[in-house]
């Protein structure tokens, strides 16, 4: 799929209601890169991927999520505890460098009525700027998103080069 230009994005409630099938982790198949999925990973190590969220908020909204399928944060081990403080920090890193946000949301929704629509770990880097809502959001119940989600992969998968390892 490829998109062009400013992108008018529907609210993902479509998304939140359909029907899932018993046992379907959009996640797991993301992680086990299903060709059926979108791909909007931007790195990948052995204990998680980063990736542009498919509804994003905001430009440079990523997500970083474990490899392994667990639902809630106490299930982290402290080896993926400290992978995820590490990811979170370089990710913060080059989204400022990247976006020059006024700031961040950073978080995990946890529970079907927390907002989670999805049964999988994963916390949510969200840049914010000044003045960002505009009538048309507030009217139509819709964000316009002026950046390509896959123009945006590519970009940030450069400066995650960058980082080599990381550590």
């Amino acid at each position: 799929m490829k998109i062009e230009g400013n992108l008018f994005i529907p609210t993902k409630k479509k998304y939140v209601r359909r029907k899932k099938k018993e046992g379907e982790c959009i996640l797991c198949s993301v992680a086990s890169k299903d060709p059926k999925v979108h791909n909007l990973e931007i790195y990948r190590d052995e204990l998680f991927f980063v990736t542009a969220n498919l509804y994003p908020y905001n430009p440079g909204h990523i997500m970083i999520v474990p490899i392994r399928h667990i639902v809630d944060i106490r299930e982290l081990n402290k080896k993926e505890i400290l992978g995820l403080a590490k990811i979170q920090n370089i990710s913060l890193n080059i989204l400022e460098k990247v976006y020059r946000p006024s700031g961040f949301n950073i978080g995990f929704n946890i529970g079907k009525y927390s907002g989670a629509s999805i049964s999988h770990l994963h916390l949510h880097i969200v840049p914010r700027f000044i003045n960002e809502l505009g009538f048309v959001e507030i009217v139509s119940g819709s964000r316009i998103i002026i950046e390509d989600p896959y123009k945006m992969v590519r970009n940030l998968r450069r400066f995650y080069k960058r980082e080599k390892t990381l550590d």
